[in-house]
């Protein structure tokens, strides 16, 4: 709950045989009083406070005072974040990272379309039909389930991370006719050949479905190395092709959000690039704050 670290209070002198119709309209000498009271800051990241003046709308009473009081009205300004990362550039990890401190709305393409199939909408049943036939499910059909979710009231209430989305400039484009601008654009950068050694030496294991790497983070015991299989398209060859594609969709979509741009070096501990991303985004919450006082100013 909104709160204010001081109420101001202006005493109004008043007296009962002279309150008239006339009086009332007439201007009244006011005496300043401030009282300080401590109070305790919001914990939300995406919202913002904001002074407003109220004003009492009963006349003085014979013995007491008018006031005009310092309340606070709390606004809410969300972050809207675009994020794109090639494959094994930990994506993935900074969306979790970035969801739980901030609070905003994951939403992939990918799984708004598994969701909407499984859920038998008619966007996933269109949906359906394409890729039962093999073929690519149009941008249309994918862009109006993304305009939906972004539309959600979670969404509009806690903001949203668009992640991997849009892929083309035609997919940017139909987004910002929506009416969908990012506050910021943020690129995982991380060189090829690392990419390629992360994907290649990545493991399933087929009975608990966790991920393992043969040499960052390898199967605890020789049982479970001896069971984990490597997915069909993590070879050299195969990675090689989804970065290409990768690239070329980044270059796409990136003249669409240039001067929003935020490139993160991928390279390093979670921790070490969520720091990036993190001071990005509280600058980000600083500005936005900023503006929202100087509009109260």
């Amino acid at each position: 709950m909104a709160s204010c670290s001081s109420l101001n209070f202006t005493a109004i002198s008043s007296n009962p045989q002279k309150l008239s119709s006339s009086s009332i309209s007439s201007p009244i000498v006011q005496r300043p009083f401030t009282s300080h009271l401590s109070f305790s800051k919001s914990s939300s990241l995406h919202s913002d406070q904001i002074p407003i003046r109220t004003h009492c709308g009963k006349l003085p009473q014979p013995n007491g005072a008018g006031f005009v009081v310092l309340g606070c009205a709390r606004k809410k300004e969300p972050l809207r974040i675009m994020i794109s990362g090639a494959p094994a550039s930990g994506k993935g990890t900074q969306c979790e990272l970035i969801t739980q401190k901030y609070g905003l709305v994951h939403i992939a393409a990918g799984d708004l379309l598994r969701a909407e199939i499984a859920a038998g909408s008619e966007n996933g049943k269109q949906a359906k039909e394409y890729m039962d036939k093999g073929k690519l499910v149009p941008n249309e059909i994918v862009v109006t389930m993304v305009k939906e979710r972004l539309n959600g009231p979670d969404s509009c209430e806690k903001g949203w991370l668009l992640d991997g989305y849009p892929r083309s400039s035609s997919q940017a484009i139909a987004l910002k006719e929506f009416g969908f601008q990012p506050d910021l654009f943020i690129l995982l950068e991380v060189p090829e050949e690392i990419l390629v050694e992360r994907v290649v030496g990545r493991r399933l294991d087929p009975i608990t479905g966790k991920i393992y790497h043969l040499k960052y983070s390898p199967p605890e015991t020789e049982e479970i190395a001896s069971r984990v299989t490597q997915r069909f398209d993590d070879t050299e060859e195969k990675v090689k092709l989804r970065l290409q594609t990768h690239h070329q969709n980044v270059e796409a979509v990136l003249s669409m959000y240039e001067d929003i741009t935020v490139k993160v070096n991928g390279i390093g501990s979670k921790q070490e690039v969520f720091a990036q991303i993190d001071g990005a985004l509280t600058q980000l919450l600083e500005q936005k704050q900023e503006k929202l006082g100087a509009v109260a100013a």
